[in-house]
């Protein structure tokens, strides 16, 4: 994975069944004095998960409920993924917008994004219920599990709607009013834009992902992950041609009568 790729996650409108979580204002540095302080935990499968918190009085709390989540969503990782990636799992809790900002590149609305040196986790995420916290934790193991097989320019819909599909809950099809707005394949633009219009690509993109593990299997989407983000990629339509062995357009003409329930 380029050292530039950035993969995020946002702090609202990506949580399945949560409430929304908007930036926190009061997110600016600390005046509690900053000591930055690095915790390592083994996980059950043998890996090691070194957690560094930046200092002040969020980063403490915060170390404690990722050690807590780490476990499950490992496995939930390794269970669609496979056991093949990194052993060593490198986490960052930053105590302000601009450590976040230099470390991650990142945006005010964003709760955590993996760069090609681990997982960086904005202030705003500690305010974060423990089911939307889970399910980011999940999205961002996914990005740093699948970093050495994705490209930078991987299409989004692929590696933002397979990892919601590792870090969100199952939930009913959205019904036929529904399905007219999301089944549609979110363009770069849409998930790299701000406000509702990204919070709706990226349910796009889980929905495609979604489907496409329910229809064909989740091996399935693991194989049309590979084709469509890994090094040498063909263009969507292609990636999709050659691993489902279907054009596009029929795949999205099902996939829409699918969102139906």
């Amino acid at each position: 994975m380029c050292g530039a790729l950035t993969a995020a996650v946002l702090l609202s409108g990506c949580q399945a069944d949560s409430p929304p979580v908007p930036p926190t204002p009061s997110a600016t540095p600390s005046s509690t004095p900053s000591t930055a302080a690095t915790t390592s935990i083994s996980l059950p499968d043998g890996r090691t998960a070194r957690l560094r918190g930046l200092g002040g009085a969020r980063s403490t709390p915060m170390i404690g409920r990722l050690s807590a989540e780490l476990p499950a969503a490992v496995a939930a990782v390794t269970g669609f993924w496979g056991p093949d990636w990194p052993r060593e799992i490198v986490v960052v809790v930053t105590e302000s917008t601009e450590q976040f900002r230099v470390l991650a590149h990142g945006s005010p609305d964003i709760a955590a994004a993996t760069t090609a040196d681990g997982i960086v986790f904005a202030p705003g995420a500690a305010d974060m219920s423990d089911t939307a916290l889970r399910i980011v934790v999940r999205h961002e193991l996914f990005h740093y599990a699948a970093r050495g097989q994705t490209v930078a320019d991987a299409p989004l819909w692929g590696t933002e709607g397979v990892a919601d599909y590792v870090g969100r809950p199952a939930a009913a099809a959205p019904g036929p009013e529904r399905a007219e707005l999301l089944a549609r394949l979110p363009e770069d633009t849409d998930l790299q834009t701000t406000g509702a219009a990204r919070s709706l690509a990226y349910d796009r993109a889980w929905w495609f992902s979604r489907y496409i593990a329910d229809r064909y299997g989740p091996q399935t989407l693991r194989a049309l992950y590979l084709r469509a983000c890994g090094p040498g990629h063909p263009d969507p339509a292609t990636a999709v041609r050659e691993t489902l062995h279907e054009d596009i357009g029929d795949v999205l003409v099902q996939w829409r009568r699918w969102m139906t329930g």
